[in-house]
């Protein structure tokens, strides 16, 4: 009886062993189904949030197509396309092997054109592919209306070959010197407590927007202001967009982005905590870009600190200040918080955009004051505002080392894009090919560029016995008759005759001091003056005949 319980006993601890071994391989699966699914699903979260943050690229390019005049719409637009595909060949050949390659704290050289490259890494690559094209066309708005086309080719592969991919291997990898920072003893009397201390910046306030205004100040100060931007006593001129619609609609897109850029940047959303400090990004996003977009408005109405209107554009400017100026810290602030230093980004974007201003620097877009201003300030607010650690809160050594490493890494920023882009373009202005040539930056840059006008006349009109003419289609309807059309014709070529000779005077006066008197003058308006409805109205054809004035048809 002894022998068959030994025997029992056996088979039974060999069925409990078996058992158990199948349990382990069984839970082994599962944990790695697990982890499958968890990789998949941080994947696919970088994937749409960085379509979300492309989708941006088509925001910036309404928002500055609507910017500019209509003839230089075509070209602002083709340069906004081209950022994507600019990015796309520079940051894959060179951009993110210098970025997140292997190699020291300064300098990646690993992944040349994705070579070794594992394909779980794919998402994390596109994720920052777009990030590298948006810190691109930053730069585009700044230098509209008058930059040549191989000027731009050059200094976007410039900025997402090398200068941002470099900063973001110093900022974004863990073994970059900015974000390793030094260690530094905190322990008080005998005790010990090393503590690492370096630059923070999570969705780029430095890295991206700094980086990018900075260079949008470089590049907009070698190019010149436009052409009767300021005139020859350095009073500012405005010179309008064309499309208020188109500039609020792309404006409108960038926020949507923003969100996706703030939220994304925690680059997963599986780990305990990933879902709740997405949502912490985005509010406080919203809640630094609402306390701008009120702070902006109000200062604008204000007759001492704006023009005493309620602007539209000035305001969606400031409400992207905040959003930039949050992106550092969006993940780590309490919301009140994100709300103050949306209050502040208000005031840093209309002192910088004054600034800007008086030094007759031309920035169409204001790129300098949203970004490299607002960069700046999210930069500094970060170590001040932090949860539990800020200034604010801590008050300590330890608080004012990190608000060290946040300007020692925003003036790195500074200093590394001007190393780069002062020569560039620099350079490029004295082979003169930076700029484009007087008289087609006069006329516009669609036709002789592109040789496709956004708004062709030709395209106007419903077909009904206008044949696309529409201006004379319209007269005729009204019965003014081809004599007025002619008419008409006669009028806005004496018009621009006189617009012509205004553009004269203003340059001579610039040049020389003085107007070219054999050219004649214009007694009655000065050079800086714009063609307004009343001196339409004492236009003259060349045999001296007095023409209507065709604004009052």
């Amino acid at each position: 009886m002894s022998m068959m319980g030994d025997v029992n006993v056996t088979m039974m601890g060999d069925v409990n062993v078996t058992e158990l071994q199948l349990q382990i391989v069984s839970l082994q699966a599962t944990a790695a189904q697990v982890k499958n699914i968890a990789e998949n699903l941080d994947q696919f979260f970088l994937l749409i949030m960085a379509l979300l943050i492309y989708f941006m690229q088509g925001g910036f390019a309404l928002l500055e197509a609507g910017s500019v005049r209509s003839k230089n719409t075509t070209n602002i637009l083709i340069k906004n396309l081209l950022d994507t595909f600019v990015a796309g060949i520079s940051y894959w050949l060179i951009g993110y092997p210098l970025a997140h390659g292997e190699y020291n704290n300064f300098v990646g050289a690993t992944y040349w054109a994705s070579y070794d490259l594992p394909l779980t890494s794919f998402a994390f690559w596109f994720f920052h592919f777009v990030f590298a094209a948006t810190a691109a066309t930053i730069v585009s708005g700044a230098m509209a209306e008058r930059c040549d086309f191989i000027a731009y080719l050059m200094y976007s592969s410039v900025i997402t070959a090398v200068v941002y991919p470099i900063v973001t291997h110093w900022a974004w990898t863990s073994d970059g010197w900015l974000s390793k920072g030094l260690e530094y003893d905190l322990g008080s009397g005998n005790t010990t407590n090393l503590v690492s201390i370096g630059y923070e910046d999570f969705a780029g306030s430095g890295v991206v927007h700094l980086l990018g205004g900075t260079a949008a100040f470089i590049g907009a100060f070698f190019l010149g202001p436009r052409i009767g931007r300021f005139a020859p006593d350095g009073n500012s001129e405005a010179i309008r967009g064309h499309s208020v619609p188109l500039a609020a609609l792309g404006g409108f897109i960038l926020i949507f982005g923003f969100f996706a850029f703030n939220g994304g940047s925690q680059a997963s959303i599986t780990a305990p905590g990933d879902g709740a400090v997405v949502a912490l990004a985005m509010v406080n996003t919203v809640l630094s870009a609402t306390a701008a977009a009120f702070v902006t408005l109000i200062l604008n109405k204000s007759k001492h600190l704006g023009n005493g209107k309620w602007s539209l554009l000035i305001t969606l400017n400031g409400s992207l200040a905040g959003m930039v100026a949050i992106c550092a810290g969006c993940n780590a602030l309490h919301p009140w918080s994100a709300v103050i230093i949306g209050v502040i980004a208000a005031f840093s974007y209309r002192v910088w955009s004054s600034l800007v201003e008086a030094w007759n620097i031309d920035d169409p877009l204001d790129a300098v004051a949203v970004h490299g201003g607002g960069g700046l300030w999210g930069v500094i607010a970060l170590p001040i505002f932090k949860k539990e650690t800020g200034i604010i809160f801590a008050w300590d050594k330890a608080s004012f080392l990190r608000l060290g490493w946040s300007l020692a890494g925003g003036v790195s920023i500074i200093v590394w894009t001007s190393l780069w882009l002062v020569p560039l373009f620099g350079s490029l202005k004295l082979l003169k090919l930076l700029r484009v040539p007087e008289d087609i930056e006069r006329k516009g840059l669609d036709i002789p560029k592109h040789d496709e006008p956004a708004y062709p006349t030709e395209a106007y009109g419903h077909g009904w016995g206008e044949k696309g003419d529409a201006l004379k289609g319209l007269m005729k309807s009204a019965g003014a008759g081809t004599g007025l059309f002619n008419l008409s014709m006669r009028s806005h070529q004496a018009e621009d005759q006189l617009q012509t000779k205004l553009e004269l005077r203003e340059q001579q006066l610039r040049t020389h001091g003085a107007p070219d008197t054999t050219r004649g003058s214009v007694p009655s308006i000065s050079a800086s003056t714009p063609i307004t409805t009343s001196s339409r109205s004492n236009l003259v054809d060349s045999n001296g005949t007095s023409l209507p004035d065709m604004t009052r048809l």
